[in-house]
């Protein structure tokens, strides 16, 4: 019997590598893609694309797709709170771990792993300790596309904002950065890859820079299909 799982979703690249090696090794049942929205904005934390882009790729990907509402400035009190009460109800349901596509940032995983332990359940990483620069490349090989959506501007210029996340993305990505955002030196969007029905029509608006330090790159519908975005 498969393993029933939640997988963490942003709907970025290392969401969608870790949801690729589930599907991969065909031992898991997935049982909804968890996501952390904006109350007033529905937009996922720190990437700020919509919610509707995400409900697309759920679609696409034939997963449902569970929201978690919270403010904006939400303490981790309201956080945890919400979090604890969305998991208590998948664990009645048969689930008992939580995938994330974390790499390597120890202090995360272990703040994860405590809080999962609260409700009785454990987490999965099958992304953890891979090298960045090779899981970058993987994505890339692997025919996945995703716009950059977000940056950090004391790291990275507002060019790097809106582009694919390609080759020539990472050729020109200062070695202080790395490969993969890891640090949470940017953000993505993933909108087609080998795990999707279809692709996400999508297009970019203008850059702006916020309050945070944060250069941002609007996500909106396209009639067009998929905007092939610059390099």
């Amino acid at each position: 019997m498969k393993e029933k799982v939640l997988l963490s979703w942003s709907g970025g690249k290392d969401s969608a590598l870790a949801l690729h090696t589930l599907q991969e090794s065909g031992d898991y049942d997935i049982a909804a893609l968890l996501t952390t929205l904006t109350k007033n904005h529905d937009r996922v934390c720190m990437h700020d694309v919509p919610g509707i882009f995400l409900e697309q790729q759920a679609e696409s990907l034939g997963l449902n797709l569970e929201k978690i509402f919270i403010s904006e400035n939400a303490s981790n009190k309201e956080y945890e709170s919400r979090m604890r009460k969305v998991l208590s109800k998948y664990k009645k349901a048969g689930v008992t771990t939580v995938v994330f596509g974390d790499v390597f940032l120890e202090e995360l995983r272990e703040y994860r792993e405590e809080r999962l332990s609260t409700v009785g359940m454990k987490g999965l990483f099958p992304l953890w300790k891979k090298d960045t620069a090779k899981l970058a490349c993987s994505f890339i090989n692997l025919g996945f596309k995703a716009i950059i959506t977000s940056a950090d501007s004391h790291l990275l210029d507002s060019v790097f904002v809106g582009r694919n996340f390609d080759e020539q993305f990472l050729s020109i990505l200062p070695f202080t950065v790395d490969p993969c955002g890891e640090n949470g030196e940017f953000h993505s969007f993933v909108y087609n890859g080998p795990i999707f029905r279809r692709p996400i029509p999508c297009a970019t608006g203008s850059v702006v820079l916020r309050e945070n330090g944060f250069y941002y790159c609007e996500l909106m519908p396209s009639q067009e299909g998929v905007k092939q975005f610059s390099s």
